[in-house]
């Protein structure tokens, strides 16, 4: 089973029906695997901060929701993600392909990696770094946690997570 199918597994089994997610090369095959899942409404979004929009909505509405982005919009969801789903307690599962480590082949994405982690502390988001495919094996306790506090989680999923920038 590929990683993306893992994750998107433990994501049915937890109830998530409802993900939107943003573009990212790194996470595309877990893109694909939303798109394909028939128990999972999929809305694609422009922005992140549009994305926690729609989740929030979601989740009024009674659906679990989840969002899949990248780290370097993390700036501009910060005002959505205190003012909605903090103060209105939303469960929200993120998970996050972590741009700017290690052999980051694109210069810019370096900048906001330096602040991921802090502005999410910040914010005293619970957030969890997924390096290697064993660290995947705790995803089914995160989303378990995430919907048991209703607080929302981050998990960061690093180019080595996914199998390098080509260059590995």
């Amino acid at each position: 089973m590929s990683i993306s199918a893992k994750l998107v597994d433990d994501f049915v089994a937890n109830g998530v029906d409802f993900i939107t997610t943003v573009p990212c090369k790194q996470l595309a095959g877990v893109i694909d695997e939303v798109e394909a899942r028939p128990e999972i409404y999929h809305i694609p979004a422009n922005k992140e901060d549009e994305g926690m929009g729609l989740c929030a909505g979601a989740f009024m509405g009674g659906k679990r929701p989840a969002i899949i982005m990248q780290n370097t919009a993390i700036g501009v969801t910060v005002n959505t993600l205190v003012t909605l789903t903090q103060f209105y307690r939303m469960p929200l599962p993120m998970l996050i392909s972590y741009r700017g480590e290690l052999r980051e082949p694109v210069a810019c994405q370096v900048e906001m990696a330096v602040h991921t982690k802090a502005l999410l502390n910040q914010m005293h988001i619970p957030t969890y770094h997924f390096h290697k495919e064993s660290d995947a094996d705790e995803m089914d306790a995160i989303l378990k946690y995430t919907f048991m506090c209703n607080k929302p989680v981050a998990i960061l999923t690093d180019a080595s997570f996914w199998g390098g920038y080509g260059d590995q």
